[in-house]
């Protein structure tokens, strides 16, 4: 059973990233807050797939392979997981100071082809690809994904062991630190592929709350030379931020594209 729920999380999270940021369904994690103080601080987190951001109408995010990074760079833990009809939830402790990393990532491959004149669909991993399509398939069309989900939340000081680079993937490498945005001020990131920096590749970032006003009110920027790009925040509040980039670098020679995707939410406070 739990085979079968891993490949149908994979199912739908590469669907969406192939899909792209254009897609109507938005995939997002919403902390309860970012940045924080005390001497026991929590967070709790929904999860949700959804066409009104931070609003649970659609699916509930599954959490297969959810990953939490402490301050120290070791792996820490998401407790209380449970998923419900609209929307998964979690809390994070933070028991050591500084920030924290809270991650969705996973890879994978969509592959169609013609049997018996009825178009297959297949949606696996590079290590099942050949055991479970056939070598021989007609018309053959197979396009791998992979994608990044996350956040981050600071207990304290912000520190920056959690935000070096994995080098797979569409990453986000912070200039600014993503717990210290304010409102009206400039923030400045570089996007990365694989641990280099992606030119051209367009980011758009939307305010949450889109349910209760008219305009959407997104932004949309361009990586420069050097992956970089900057994010100026017109108000308080909690943001999404999303790009998509694709390239021929495939773990399966039949796969004849690779689209990568980020994905992150971010606070903005008042200043």
């Amino acid at each position: 059973m739990k085979s079968l729920l891993t490949r149908a999380t994979l199912a739908l999270t590469l669907a969406i990233s192939i899909a792209g940021p254009a897609a109507a369904h938005r995939q997002w994690m919403l902390p309860s807050a970012t940045v924080l103080s005390g001497q026991d601080p929590w967070i709790t987190v929904d999860a949700a797939v959804s066409n009104d951001l931070f609003y649970f109408e659609h699916v509930p995010l599954r959490l297969d392979g959810l990953a939490v990074t402490n301050p120290d760079g070791s792996a820490g833990t998401a407790e209380n997981q449970a998923t419900g009809k609209y929307r998964s939830t979690f809390d994070v402790h933070l028991t050591q100071p500084g920030t924290y990393k809270v991650a969705l990532a996973s890879a994978g491959i969509m592959a169609s082809w013609e049997e018996n004149g009825q178009r297959k669909r297949w949606r696996g991993t590079a290590e099942t690809f050949a055991k479970e399509v056939p070598a021989n398939a007609e018309k053959l069309q197979v396009t791998e994904g992979a994608r990044r989900l996350e956040f981050f939340a600071t207990s304290g000081k912000p520190t920056d062991t959690v935000l070096k680079p994995t080098g797979k993937g569409l990453e986000l490498s912070p200039v600014t630190h993503p717990n210290d945005l304010f409102a009206g001020e400039k923030a400045s990131f570089k996007l990365l592929l694989d641990g280099k920096p992606a030119p051209e590749v367009e980011v758009t970032v939307i305010p949450g709350g889109i349910r209760y006003r008219n305009d959407l009110g997104e932004m949309k920027v361009k990586t420069d030379k050097d992956g970089a790009f900057t994010i100026t925040w017109p108000t308080p509040g909690m943001y999404w931020m999303t790009a998509q980039t694709e390239d021929k670098k495939t773990t399966v020679p039949q796969a004849n594209k690779r689209s990568a995707s980020y994905t992150a939410t971010f606070e903005v406070l008042a200043q």
